[in-house]
């Protein structure tokens, strides 16, 4: 197959390097710039200008729903083979006002929520309502995410609008969301001309830096999935929008992150209309077969079946200083060598700002030589995974794996992902989700 992974943002080195394993004729577009233009060197053939290998292409991969969509959709117009969003699906995600209200449509309950654009009007609302809000910001993978907030109360919301309104931080729309507690999951599938691929995705995901949740929100520093043939969030989020799907075009992997409440009911939160990272990475880990084979059999409306059943996948991703900021000068994060990575292990490593260094000091017997090595190409570094019955036998693996790595300097994880679905899973199995999933072997299904 010729592969063309459409990747502005530099996400998708990991399926790319599989993908070139498996045999396949690989290209990978990457906008280039400061943060990106390092991304996968010495692994992957990279072009800076994907239109000339649009139509070379027997399967374009979008891995992000920002930018380029109308040179995508036109290619899909023409007979293009795509996996990936159009402008009409990106909208659900990227506006989320206008996501909720599709999934209100079409018979989903959605919380109560308010879209803003100006920091006064939030301020008096929450002053008039009284109530404790979820911030979130607009814009899908440009979104400020600075604007990410679970407030304690009204008190603490206004303290943040009025910071952010200081500091000059609204750049996009955000929504004010009433707070629902409970436990966050969500559910995915992959959708193509043949309806849904068998197969629900459900998924846990850990956004804060720091061990219980603490410090700042991430893109994600690690999550814990699995395929299963049926599924209650499934049923209530996805099924419901298979004519619209259908209607429209989709073709890819799409999730709806939710809260199920205490009493069981189930609250949509946002749509991911394209590859969730680190969720492929993980999903990857579960296929059985050829990388990617499946997704153009997807394309062709023919489902495949690559995932395997069951089984638990856990992901943690490797980073560094000034990860999750970004602000340090490409200088300081590109070239750190990452030693350990046998090839035993390198099934198990997800490379995501990664390249091949070419003269790498390295002991050798009783001497240093200088070797190629994989080297940093950013912060955000790897995703290492394990896969195991059990979320504890798989985190365990993932964090055994990753020992065996190591970088000069200060690498980051997070030591605890997984953890608390020890006490979460019981409380929404009763309820009839992610039923079979189990913590650990003395653990009831």
């Amino acid at each position: 197959m010729k592969l063309l992974i459409l990747d502005p943002p530099g996400h998708g080195l990991d399926i790319a390097m599989r993908a070139q394993a498996a045999g396949h004729k690989v290209k990978m577009a990457i906008k280039d710039d400061d943060k990106t233009k390092s991304i996968g060197k010495g692994f992957i053939d990279r072009v800076s200008d994907h239109r000339p290998w649009m139509r070379w292409a027997d399967l374009v991969v979008c891995t992000d729903n920002s930018l380029y969509l109308l040179d995508v959709e036109r290619y899909r117009k023409e007979g293009g083979l795509v996996i990936g969003a159009s402008p009409e699906h990106a909208k659900w995600e990227i506006d989320r006002e206008y996501g909720q209200k599709l999934l209100e449509k079409h018979g989903v309950p959605i919380a109560v929520s308010k879209t803003f654009r100006d920091f006064d009007k939030a301020i008096a609302f929450v002053k008039k309502t009284m109530q404790r809000y979820a911030c979130k910001p607009t814009g899908g993978v440009e979104a400020n995410k600075s604007l990410s907030y679970v407030s304690s109360g009204p008190d603490d919301m206004v303290f943040m609008l009025e910071r952010w309104k200081k500091l000059g931080n609204l750049k996009n729309d955000f929504v004010l969301q009433e707070f629902i507690p409970g436990v966050e999951m969500g559910v995915a599938g992959w959708f193509g001309p043949g309806g849904w691929n068998d197969g629900w995705e459900e998924n846990f995901e850990f956004k804060k830096l720091m061990n219980d949740d603490m410090g700042p929100n991430t893109g994600e520093q690690g999550t814990v999935l699995r395929y299963v043939k049926s599924s209650k969030l499934a049923k209530k989020m996805l099924e419901p929008i298979t004519e619209v799907l259908e209607k429209t075009g989709y073709v890819g992997d799409i999730d709806v992150n939710c809260i199920i409440d205490d009493k069981g009911q189930a609250w949509p939160l946002e749509f991911t209309c394209r590859l969730g990272w680190p969720a492929f990475n993980l999903q990857t880990a579960l296929i059985e077969g050829d990388p990617v084979q499946w997704l153009l059999d997807l394309a062709n409306g023919i489902d495949s079946h690559p995932f395997s059943m069951n089984e638990i996948c856990a992901g943690v991703v490797l980073s560094m200083p000034d990860y999750p900021y970004s602000h340090a000068t490409q200088k300081e994060v590109v070239g750190i060598p990452i030693y350990g990575t046998t090839d035993s292990l390198w099934e198990h490593i997800h490379p995501c700002e990664m390249m091949m260094g070419e003269k790498i000091p390295e002991q050798v017997g009783e001497t240093i030589s200088y070797l190629p090595c994989p080297v940093t190409a950013g912060d955000y570094i790897l995703v290492m995974t394990g896969v195991a019955p059990t979320v504890k036998e798989a985190t365990k693996l993932s964090y055994r794996r990753l020992k065996k790595l190591t970088l000069p300097g200060s690498q980051m994880y997070r030591t605890d992902i997984g953890s608390r679905l020890k006490k979460q899973l019981p409380m929404i199995q009763k309820h009839g989700y992610a039923t079979g999933m189990s913590y650990q072997t003395d653990q009831a299904s």
